[in-house]
């Protein structure tokens, strides 16, 4: 790296307090239109910045990475999840790849909680039910939902995100069941009352509520596929605010149609933006744009890891945040 300020380029409108500080410490250019860069200005950018600051929505794969021309050393996603990035080509063409973990955990967490109780108790009908009108007052049998305190949860992805959701739901009076690819450490499992199932077929089958909380790898694409969705009891609820690739949308949708399971909640889709229109028809399923994280502190908070990140490298030392292939 030069002494002089590297360019740094930054694909999407970032809060204001973020831009002001980047704007300071290094030569950066910004998006102020907010307007996700088409992949010819994607291209453009990677050919001419020396750091890249992409987001979720910039697809970075090996063809694009494989073009970057030679300044460009550092991608510092602003985000957690990595899997928009080709890292192994990134890692074949000399390229650190960097990410913001940790700092959604209580954002996203809350949103599944919320989406948990928003299906459960069917929120957003009643909602619809009240600004249409036609609601006729209190009665016995109007809008009834189903309790959550005393059910099963059963969490796919006991990471950070996992293990807080975990915690909030104890609160709820829910009993904590995980899968995940590795068995909690004992103290986390009895800290969290949660019990451990290797076999994902037989706590799918058994769980009242079931929380997707993994990340979007090649191991877990689709990992609830139309087999495992069958699993699913008639009064369970799925809620998914990891990444809408783990789940195949297409078998949701006709589980759904069909009353398999009673609902889910879903804050990601596997195509976004586009969603699958026979989701938008159906009742049993609340649909949020992909607002988990959508805190203002937690925006912030991603900001400020990517300028340590960048200032870091700048400096000449490793990235704290940097995304090893062995993540994967």
């Amino acid at each position: 790296m030069t002494t002089s300020k590297p360019l740094v380029i930054v694909t999407r409108k970032l809060p204001d307090p973020v831009e002001t500080r980047m704007m300071e410490l290094f030569n950066t250019r910004l998006n102020m239109s907010d307007e996700p860069f088409s992949r010819e200005r994607l291209q453009s950018a990677m050919q001419e910045a020396e750091i890249l600051v992409p987001t979720v929505t910039d697809k970075l794969d090996a063809a694009l990475i494989e073009g970057a021309g030679p300044n460009l050393k550092l991608i510092a996603s602003f985000g957690t999840g990595v899997d928009h990035i080709d890292v192994p080509a990134a890692k074949k063409k000399g390229i650190i790849v960097t990410n913001t973990p940790g700092v959604l955990t209580e954002d996203t967490a809350d949103m599944t909680m919320a989406l948990i109780l928003a299906v459960s108790r069917r929120l957003v009908e009643g909602e619809k039910l009240v600004r249409s009108g036609k609601w006729e007052g209190w009665g016995p049998t109007v809008m009834l939902g189903h309790r959550i305190h005393g059910k099963r949860l059963g969490i796919i992805g006991m990471g950070r995100i996992g293990q807080a959701v975990a915690k909030r739901a104890r609160g709820f009076g829910l009993s904590i069941h995980y899968h995940n690819r590795r068995r909690l450490h004992p103290e986390i499992e009895a800290e969290l009352e949660a019990t451990y199932w290797d076999n994902l077929d037989q706590m799918l089958s058994r769980m009242d509520i079931i929380s997707v909380n993994c990340p979007r790898t090649p191991a877990t694409f689709h990992l609830l596929n139309q087999r495992r969705l069958a699993l699913l009891q008639p009064h369970a609820i799925m809620v998914n605010t990891s990444r809408g690739e783990v789940v195949d949308e297409d078998a949701l949708v006709q589980a759904l149609a069909n009353r398999d399971f009673a609902g889910a909640g879903l804050d990601v889709f596997e195509h976004e933006p586009e969603v699958d229109p026979r989701l938008l028809k159906q009742q049993n399923v609340v649909l949020l744009p992909h607002m988990g994280s959508a805190t203002i502190e937690g925006r912030i908070d991603m900001g400020e890891k990517v300028i340590v990140n960048v200032k870091t490298f700048v400096d000449g030392h490793r990235p704290p945040d940097r995304v090893l292939e062995l993540d994967f």
